[in-house]
């Protein structure tokens, strides 16, 4: 009889597993040296992941201390991940016997790996980025995790000689298929997709985290985005109902979910919208109680005269956060909504009275229209909302000047609500200038925040800044986020996938659980666009494409089990 290890040592029986696994990765280029190093390009090279004995002259890389300036190199990856450093070594001679001091420090940019810890507000916050280790000969030592594209390393003591095998970046991940998928006339539009996806697959570690340098934490508002994304590529994942599940345990209600009384409100969004995508009507009841406490909670917070009311930190994105009538507009949006998705809920979980309550409470805050006070987000949930007519709002705030006061985090709000004013062409355009400027600037994730003028003189953060250049990471940002604290990786920017699966594919759930899909396409300036979308049922494939009539060719393959209205 076969047995594992842990039925013969039950000390070893564990009471938690990791879903995720590891890789090993190679530098990809060598962005800059110091002092006295010897054949940098050694560690672009594959080999195994083992320290040995035999050590071959073709392929080694010399760090070497003889005064002046320590021996450093400075490595590009090619690509931000999550994931540990491994530094394997052969010999070491010098001051240290067989032993030294390295300085290793990660890097989402160029500039931030080469900045010491403390300047320019960089900080060892929610993942350690800058260490000195202390390693031996014939030894792998590993760091902890973190997101990193650039990795420093340095050799701090005097009189030393360091022989190194490889540097290796371990890609720690969960290993899903992209089942969901987008293509077009547009390389950019795919590269941008195709950059959101992976964005919010990088979060998708042991929970659903915002950001994968800063900000390794369960933010619920923030898994908004994330979890229409993950939804359109992955389909269903036990990432988001552990996430959700674990907030709400953590959160009494009375208090708000990561203090932020919206967030609370994007819980029951991220409820709504979890339902709609799976028809798992079991897992919607487990939330019963607390899903009607909040909502009649909800309820009593209006005033009047229809004004929201909300207590808690009061918080619709970070761009605006200092203008308090945007905040409150935004909220009263949001507000208004929330009531009229949890009247359906209460109605699906067979709860009468707490759908009279959000019934009226809707009816109530429609009576109240703030202005947006200049806020395109602000204006986008108005529009979602019902309390602002869309093409009058798009032409009047949204639209104008582009992507001019977009933010990541409500980047799909924004631009489905000038999807639903008809402007299509203006929403494709401004994705292509809001996350296409970060794909110009180097991106190879979404930002946290963008603001398109930071791209005025501004060098790509795949560079080292030169003589006369701004530093985009380590000289922007704001609230959090100021200068090299910026996550370059950040769930909440990836609204493009949503966005572009919903609006340019046309792919629109109309019964929960995707019994019934809308396919309705809107290619604006695109000759076509393909896709596929994951469903309880299957994989739906799309294709359209315009006609040299000016008609629109659609071809749609559905699974079993579902009905496609065109």
């Amino acid at each position: 009889m076969n047995r594992r290890v842990n039925e013969i040592f039950p000390a070893l029986e564990p009471y938690n597993s990791d879903p995720r696994v590891r890789r090993y990765l190679c530098p990809k280029r060598v962005v800059w040296t110091q002092g006295c190093v010897h054949d940098a390009d050694h560690l672009l090279i594959p080999k195994t992941s083992q320290a040995t004995l035999t050590t071959e002259a073709d392929q080694v890389c010399v760090l070497e201390n003889k005064g002046g300036e320590n021996a450093a190199v400075l490595l590009d990856f090619g690509i931000e991940f999550n994931g540990s450093a491994r530094i394997i070594t052969w010999q070491i001679e010098g001051s240290g016997g067989n032993r030294a001091d390295l300085s290793v420090r990660f890097g989402e940019s160029a500039m931030e790996a080469m900045t010491p810890l403390g300047v320019q507000n960089t900080t060892n916050d929610h993942a350690i980025r800058d260490m000195t280790l202390n390693i031996g000969f014939l030894s792998a030592i590993e760091t902890n995790e973190t997101g990193y594209r650039f990795l420093r390393i340095e050799l701090l003591t005097p009189d030393a000689r360091l022989e190194l095998k490889s540097i290796e970046g371990v890609f720690i991940y969960r290993d899903l298929p992209y089942i969901g998928s987008f293509s077009c006339s547009d390389p950019l539009l795919n590269r941008i997709f195709d950059t959101a996806a992976y964005t919010a697959h990088l979060n998708m570690q042991e929970y659903l985290w915002d950001g994968i340098k800063r900000d390794r934490l369960v933010w619920i508002g923030d898994m908004q985005t994330e979890v229409m994304t993950i939804s359109s590529i992955f389909g269903y994942t036990d990432v988001v109902p552990k996430s959700l599940d674990l907030i709400r345990d953590e959160t009494p209600i009375g208090t708000w979910m990561n203090t932020i009384s919206s967030y609370s409100i994007w819980w029951l969004f991220l409820h709504y919208d979890w339902y709609q995508a799976f028809g798992n009507l079991e897992y919607l009841r487990e939330q019963r109680e607390y899903m009607m406490s909040l909502l009649r909670l909800l309820t009593t917070l209006i005033e009047d005269n229809g004004s929201e009311a909300l207590t808690g930190f009061r918080f619709i994105d970070c761009p605006n956060q200092a203008n308090e009538a945007a905040t409150h507009c935004g909220l009263q949006g949001m507000m208004r909504m929330a009531m009229q998705k949890g009247e359906f809920l209460a109605e699906l979980l067979e709860d009468s009275d707490t759908a009279l309550l959000c019934h009226a409470a809707a009816e109530k805050l429609a009576k109240h229209i703030p202005d947006p006070a200049g806020s395109k987000q602000a204006g986008a949930f108005l529009v979602f909302a019902g309390l602002a007519d869309a093409r009058e709002m798009n032409e009047k705030l949204i639209a104008v000047n582009g992507a001019a006061g977009f933010s990541t985090f409500l980047g799909y709000y924004t631009l489905s609500a000038m999807a639903m004013a008809g402007d299509y062409q203006g929403a494709l355009d401004a994705m292509r200038q809001y996350w296409g400027g970060m794909l110009k600037m180097g991106a190879t994730t979404f930002w946290e925040d963008f603001n398109i003028d930071w791209m005025k003189n501004a060098a790509p953060i795949d560079a080292l800044v030169p003589e006369g250049k701004i530093d985009i990471h380590g000289a922007y940002g704001a609230h959090c986020y100021v200068k090299f604290r910026h996550s370059l990786c950040h769930g909440w920017a990836s609204g493009p996938v949503p966005y572009l699966m919903r609006n340019v594919l046309g792919i629109q759930i109309l019964e929960a659980g995707c019994r019934k899909l809308a396919v309705r396409p809107h290619l604006a300036d695109l000759d076509y666009a393909r896709g596929t979308y994951p469903t309880p049922y299957g994989t739906v494939s799309v294709f359209a494409s315009k006609q040299s009539n000016g008609t629109l060719h659609l071809e749609v393959d559905a699974p079993e089990g579902i009905e496609i209205v065109r």
